[in-house]
This record gives C-alpha cells, sequence and structure tokens, in this order.
C-alpha cells in the first residue's frame, strides 16, 4: 500500500506537496519522493528511504520549483524495499514523463518481456510501477508526434488499461504539459480528485490517494476517480475527463475500511470512520447472539485503527470503554514493517498498558485484523501481565487466510495465524480466554450500508480475486517475494536520489 499525490496550480506546489504526503504518511513509512515541473519543463526530484519529515529538509525543498508536481509515499509490497524501488518513477522519453503508483499489477512478468522485445525499453529496477511509467509512456509515443492532447492521452491510458492486469491508482506528470490521473476498472486501489477556486483564475486541483490530504489544503472534494477514468489537467489548469476502460465490477478493496485508510477519509462515498463504527455494531450483535451471558468488564481498544469499533461495540454493548494502552507516537505501524524480527521488537516499544484498566478484569480487546498474529499475542501478554482476570479479543474483521495481491504485503499464507487453524486452535495461538472474528457478510454490510458499491474485494478473506487472472502458480510467486526471510535477506539501501537543474 502506498500513497500518492499530484498538484496543478498557480504557485510553487512543493509545500503543499509536502503537507500531503504528511496526512497520508500512514499508508507508507518506507520511502517518500517529489518531483516537480517549472515553465521550462524541467523535473526537480527528490526521493529517499525514510519518512517525509527525514527525506525532505529545506534545502531539498527550495530546489523543488514549479506550480505542477506529484508525491509519493512507499510501503514495499513484495520483499524488496531498496532505495531504488522508491518513487516517483521518471523517463526522459517522450517528452519527459513522472509517475507515482499505488498498487500491484498481476501481469507483471509478461509486460517486461513486451517492453523488452517489443517495445525496445530497459527496466532499472523489478518494480511494477517502473513497468507501468514505461508502457504509458510508449503508448503516448506511438498516439502523438509533438505536444500531447488530452485526447492523446486518453488514447494512451486507453492502451494501458488493455495491456495491464491488476489493482493501481496512478498520478503522471508530462514536462510542460499537465499531469494526468487514472484509476484501475475495478476501481480497487482509491484515488480522489480536488478543487480550489483561485481568484480571478483557474481553479488549482488536487489527485491524492484519501479525502483527507485534500481537506488539510484546503480543497473541495469532488469526487472519487471512477474505475477505468482517466482524467488529466494541463499546465493551465484546465480539466479533462474521460472513461478509458470498459466497465467491470466495481470492487475497491474492503481492506482499506478495516485498516489502511485513515478514519476522517470518506473513500467511494462512504465514510471511513462510520464503517468502524458499524463494525462495532455488527460485533455487538454477534456477541449478544453467541455469548448473551458474556462476563466481560471492560472493553479496550489497540490503538489507533479500532477506537471507532470498540467504542460502538462498547455502547452496543452497554459495557464499559476505556483507554488500556499508552501509545508511541514516534514507532511505525508494525503491520506494514518488513521482516517478522523487526516486527516483534517494535510491539513493546509502540505501546504499554496502563496496569489499573487491566488489573482483576474480564477484558475484551478490540483490533482492526489479525494477519500474522504477532503482534496480537504479545499485547495479550501485556494484558495478562497488567493483572486482567481474562483477556478475550475481537477482530472487526473475519479471519485472514488468503494472500492479498493487490497491494497490500500480506505475506505467505503459512505465516497468517488462521492458517490451516480451526477458531479455538487460533485463540489458543493468541493465548487468549475467548476469540471472536467478524463475518464476512456482516463486514461487507457496515461497509456498505447504503448499496453504493457494487461489490467488494474480499480476498485476503475468500481467496476470490476480482482480476480473474489469480492462480496458483502466481501466487506461489508472491510467496517467494513476500515470506520474511526473503524479506530479511534483501539489502535495504540507504543512498538518496536527487534531480536539481540548477544551470
Amino acid at each position: 500500500m502506498c500513497g500518492i499525490i499530484g498538484i496543478v496550480g498557480h504557485s510553487e506546489v512543493n509545500q503543499s506537496l509536502y503537507d500531503g504526503l504528511t496526512v497520508l504518511q500512514h499508508r507508507g513509512q518506507d520511502a517518500a519522493g517529489i518531483v516537480t515541473c517549472d515553465q521550462d519543463g524541467k523535473f526537480f526530484l527528490r526521493k529517499a528511504n525514510g519518512l517525509v519529515k527525514d527525506v525532505f529538509h529545506t534545502r531539498h525543498m527550495v530546489r523543488l520549483s514549479g506550480n505542477m508536481g506529484i508525491g509519493h509515499i512507499r510501503y514495499p509490497t513484495a520483499g524488496c524495499s531498496t532505495l531504488a524501488e522508491a518513487q516517483p518513477f521518471y523517463v526522459n522519453s517522450p517528452f519527459g514523463i513522472a509517475l507515482a503508483h499505488n498498487g500491484n499489477l498481476t501481469n507483471t512478468k509478461a509486460l517486461k518481456e513486451e517492453l523488452f522485445q517489443s517495445d525496445r525499453r530497459h527496466l532499472n529496477t523489478d518494480s511494477d510501477s517502473e513497468v507501468l511509467l514505461n508502457i504509458l509512456a510508449h503508448e503516448l509515443q506511438k498516439s502523438c508526434d509533438l505536444t500531447p492532447t488530452a485526447e492523446d492521452v486518453f488514447t494512451a491510458v486507453t492502451k494501458v488499461h488493455e495491456r495491464c492486469n491488476g489493482a493501481y491508482a496512478i498520478v503522471a506528470m508530462i514536462a510542460g504539459v499537465g499531469v494526468l490521473a487514472f484509476r484501475d476498472p475495478h476501481g480497487i486501489r482509491p484515488v480522489v480528485i480536488g478543487k480550489r477556486e483561485a481568484e480571478g483564475e483557474q481553479a488549482d486541483y488536487i489527485i491524492a490517494s484519501e479525502s483527507v490530504a485534500l481537506k488539510t489544503l484546503n480543497f473541495e472534494l469532488l469526487r472519487d476517480i471512477k474505475p477505468g477514468e482517466c482524467v488529466f489537467i494541463d499546465v493551465n489548469s484546465n480539466f479533462h475527463a474521460q472513461q478509458c476502460a470498459a466497465p467491470k465490477i466495481n470492487a475497491p478493496c474492503i481492506f482499506e475500511y478495516v485498516y489502511f485508510a485513515r478514519p476522517d477519509s470518506i473513500m467511494d462515498g462512504i465514510s471511513v470512520h462510520r464503517s468502524r463504527s458499524r463494525m462495532g455494531s455488527k460485533l455487538a450483535e454477534k456477541i449478544i447472539r453467541d455469548f448473551p451471558e458474556h462476563d466481560i468488564d471492560v472493553i479496550i481498544p489497540i490503538p489507533d485503527t479500532s477506537r471507532s469499533a470498540a467504542l460502538q461495540l462498547s455502547y452496543d454493548l452497554g459495557v464499559k470503554y476505556q483507554e488500556g494502552f499508552i501509545k508511541n507516537r514516534y514507532i511505525g505501524r508494525t503491520f506494514i514493517m518488513p521482516g517478522q524480527t523487526q516486527r516483534k521488537k517494535s510491539v513493546r516499544q509502540k505501546l504499554n498498558a496502563i496496569n489499573i484498566e487491566f488489573k482483576d478484569k474480564v477484558v475484551l480487546l478490540v483490533d482492526d485484523s489479525i494477519v500474522r498474529g504477532t503482534t496480537s499475542q504479545q499485547i495479550v501478554q501485556m494484558a495478562r501481565e497488567a493483572g486482567a482476570k481474562k483477556v478475550y479479543f475481537a477482530s472487526a474483521a473475519p479471519p485472514v487466510r488468503y494472500p492479498n495481491v493487490y497491494g497490500i504485503d500480506m505475506p505467505s499464507p503459512k505465516e497468517f495465524v488462521a492458517h490451516d487453524r480451526n477458531i479455538d486452535q487460533i485463540a489458543e495461538e493468541l493465548g487468549v480466554d475467548w476469540l471472536i472474528y467478524q463475518e464476512l457478510d456482516d463486514l461487507i454490510d457496515a461497509v456498505n450500508e447504503d448499496n453504493k458499491i457494487e461489490s467488494f474485494d474480499t480476498s485476503c478473506f475468500d481467496g476470490k480475486y476480482i482480476t480473474g487472472d489469480v492462480d496458483e502458480s502466481y501466487l506461489y510467486h508472491i510467496n517467494a517475494l513476500r515470506n520474511d526471510n526473503t524479506k530479511q535477506d534483501t539489502d535495504k539501501s540507504s543512498g538518496v536520489i536527487e534531480i536539481y537543474n540548477d544551470d
């Protein structure tokens, strides 16, 4: 999972891109990058491993000049987290194009062969984002002669859709021409567009992974980019949009609502916070149905993502809600840390139990989901050490049993705590007295209360892959890339990449 942003404005956009990436930091903590373009069509790029605040200093920001630009924050999805994989990527031909991508292609291997054999293009990394960039560049070169028009852009993106399978939300910039964005035909990965009126001038436009970035920068949320749609904003802030792929089943990733997105975001017209609150209500209904004589004394969320669900669960059950863990804000999200060793080490650095909220009580811990179970095991142990009489555990999502191949780094199935285990066996593995999971139908109802969405990608729960091209051989390949041993063996570069045109 990654975060993308693009802005076309009437003044320098470097600070706005920085601020937008900071708001989207929860979507990735591995690397960050910004590329801007000035009136002469020159690119200015800075990217490095690390958090946004650590990658960009004043000396970098002053060199990122221009009234349009794109940015990216990265979370590695397939084993490699070297600097070479940091985005945005760029190519010099044709025109000069930079691109940032959130998602994962499922036919990358075939596309790489096509790029070499037919398109005569060289790839420098294993990233499918670089594949996407080169396909876009190749198709754009075929669709126009000199300065690309909106129609040329739409023609090229139509060809990209025809060639690429999987999940992708893209923002790209053509030097001296404009910024474009498009979304895969199933709408698996999110991307929204916003507008800010400029007095006496054309409006400024923004594209971002989540609406929260728009609100922070004082842009009005216009809408989500539709599945298969491309939008193009030229250097003069003229807005163009066109459907570039045949309609398919609209199926955004439901795990965005469970875990990844910020609660104050609205995605595909759905409030993330309200969805998580309804997840809590659905859990309450299940507890009342399956455990009507429960002895729960207190409900405690595992910060931060589960708070909305835990609070509503507490209200519906009529059981006291308390904050029982203090979170160290300077430790990253453990789910997206590469490697099990680093993940284990970070949990107790990240959370500290407030003993008085646990001592001699029957505690129901609530989390958004359980993936590997490593974090959950340690938190349960912390609750017992704090004096809990019994420890129950509720997951706002169903058991995770299958890999996510669309841009979320869910590991090899053998690393899932739910792999080849029933609920009682999972409870024993986690060390809890009782374990409750959300039902998949209840999760879907919680997110889609107003039936705004035709369907959802729920593949990590049910193994049904919406793109229809995921087979055992592909899953074997992904497994080899994603297992923790592979990640720990991968050398992580600490370098930076900067391109500044100071002539």
